[in-house]
């Protein structure tokens, strides 16, 4: 049943009042309007009749304080008063009242209004339900959006969108860019679903050593993205950093893959390394080809690799030593594979080179592109990648160079050849590759040009 509190300071009102309702209602009788306060401050209703001219407070001064209590701001209230006039009435209104009701009331009428009233309440109730749950499903697709749908972690966008907001609002921390070292084994030994299940498996590592606030993404295949904040001191990085390595390796070992799966981490902080995403992510990915290429399944900071460049160039180098050094460098007899940063030294030498020899040198340009109706990730990229590089190494000879421009292309230098032997060059170049790589989620095909030693010729 419905519950009505009745305020009025007349025993005959409120005895007829209950007589009127009691049949259809639960009905509380208070005489005063602190005590209507004290029931409301506790009790439950649904609607409220509520006299005007009390002693003490009267109708308005309590329905003043009826809304200040937070359970029945929107509780109907209805006024009764024995005064007709249109003041009262817009007062009524005006003080918040749904209704009033003229003394002497007509039961009939009192009993129409009350549940015409109800009725307007469920449906308002109805309506507020249902808006709150349109809500919920709105925010549920949108939190949805936002995130990887394997293993539940935010996607690059939000990441990127919530990292800069936190940065511009002062927020202080690190970014760890973290890639699974050989995880591409796991997928091509033991299956795609060992590989998903891996992915969830070091998802939940992540969750296990972050703390509220920080944003843990997949940013894509086996490559993700922790954003740690308030977090600078390289120590407790380092420690953060460790926990992941350890307890994804031993997660491996007790799965019995032999595969030497394991974890690098590049970290680049706030603000030292950048005060946007971009730029960190940028530092952190330099910092993490370095642990790359120095023996994987570690951490590296990016300032650390800055420091660690710096005294390089600060020392003087014996130049025995040098030589030494460089040589140790050359372990075949292909091509020279080189970091584009150095590349690019060789490439404009070699253009003051052939401006003295007149010699023909040919760039080709080799580019790798998905199938038709075919997504390639990252992982699968990088694996089309490097059986390129190794085609190029085979394939050319020790006078030609090669980089990698971009995640999908790599330049060569052909020193020595003109355009038939460079298509000749390029066409082997992609018959071994072709022989490497099994996949069929990419292909590949090349541009050619000779190289002059003026810059607008080429």
């Amino acid at each position: 049943m419905k519950t009505i509190l009745v305020v009025d300071d007349d025993n005959m009102n409120l005895a007829t009042t209950k007589e009127v309702l009691s049949e259809k209602y639960k009905v509380i009788l208070v005489k005063k309007g602190q005590q209507a306060l004290s029931y409301l401050a506790n009790g439950e209703c649904d609607v409220i009749l509520l006299d005007i001219n009390m002693p003490e407070m009267d109708g308005f001064e309590v329905m003043r304080r009826i809304r200040e209590i937070d359970q029945h701001k929107n509780t109907p209230v209805i006024f009764l008063t024995g005064d007709t006039d249109s003041q009262t009435e817009a007062r009524c209104f005006r003080e918040g009242a749904i209704d009033f009701i003229a003394k002497p009331f007509i039961p009939a009428v009192m009993l129409s209004r009350i549940g015409r009233i109800l009725e307007i309440e469920d449906l308002r109730h109805n309506l507020a339900d249902k808006l709150e749950q349109k809500i919920r499903e709105v925010s549920d697709i949108k939190n949805k959006s936002s995130r990887d749908t394997l293993t539940g972690l935010w996607n690059r966008e939000y990441t990127e969108k919530t990292v800069n907001s936190m940065i511009d609002s002062g927020v202080t921390g690190a970014l760890m860019m973290i890639d699974m070292d050989n995880f591409k084994l796991i997928n091509d030994n033991y299956g795609h679903i060992a590989g998903d299940r891996t992915l969830k498996m070091f998802a939940d590592t992540l969750r296990d050593f972050s703390v509220p606030g920080d944003i843990l993404c997949r940013i894509g295949g086996d490559e993700f993205v922790v954003f740690v904040k308030d977090v600078t001191l390289k120590s407790k990085l380092g420690e953060r950093a460790t926990d992941i390595i350890e307890d994804l390796c031993r997660k491996i070992k007790e799965s019995k893959f032999d595969t030497d799966t394991s974890v690098s981490i590049g970290i680049a902080k706030v603000p030292e390394d950048g005060v946007e995403f971009s730029k960190l992510y940028n530092a952190a990915d330099k910092a993490l080809y370095y642990v790359k290429q120095n023996g994987k399944n570690a951490y590296h900071f990016f300032s650390d690799k800055l420091a660690a460049d710096s005294e390089r160039e600060e020392k003087p180098v014996d130049l025995k030593y040098l030589k030494e050094l460089m040589t140790r460098a050359d372990k075949g007899s292909g091509a020279y594979l080189m970091d584009f940063d150095s590349f690019h030294h060789v490439y404009n030498f070699i253009r003051r080179f052939i401006d003295r020899s007149k010699r023909d040198v040919q760039t080709l340009l080799f580019t790798i592109s998905d199938s038709p109706n075919t997504v390639s990730d990252t992982s699968e990229i990088e694996t089309a990648m490097q059986m390129l590089e190794r085609s190029i190494y085979t394939s050319l000879r020790r006078s030609d160079i090669s980089t990698r421009y971009s995640s999908r292309q790599i330049i060569v230098i052909l020193m020595d050849a003109d355009s038939i032997n460079g298509d000749m060059v390029a066409n082997r170049i992609i018959s071994n590759f072709n022989k490497l790589y099994n996949g069929r989620k990419v292909n590949i095909d090349y541009g050619i040009a000779r190289l002059d030693s003026e810059i607008n010729k080429f």
